[in-house]
């Protein structure tokens, strides 16, 4: 996997899935499952850290090597 084409995804294991469950996607708040891919990325959150999300929630901005969550990203005209 080319990191600066398409930024470092992970597949939920066990380790991710028991770490990260509790509170889920920090884009859409369903819980993972096993073997789903998941970024961490950037987002309008209150305490401005990136979270761990689902992919299909994410845009990659390759100009930055950074994955936004979806909406962050399309509401604050990232993608000009």
């Amino acid at each position: 996997m080319n990191r600066k084409k398409e930024g470092k995804k992970y597949i939920v294991d066990l380790k991710l899935l028991n770490a990260n469950n509790k509170n889920g996607c920090g884009a859409c708040g369903n819980k993972f499952n096993l073997g789903d891919v998941a970024v961490m990325a950037c987002g309008g959150w209150s305490d401005g850290c990136a979270r761990l999300i689902h992919e299909n929630e994410a845009i990659y901005d390759p100009r930055t090597d950074i994955f936004f969550e979806r909406n962050y990203f399309q509401t604050r005209g990232l993608n000009k």
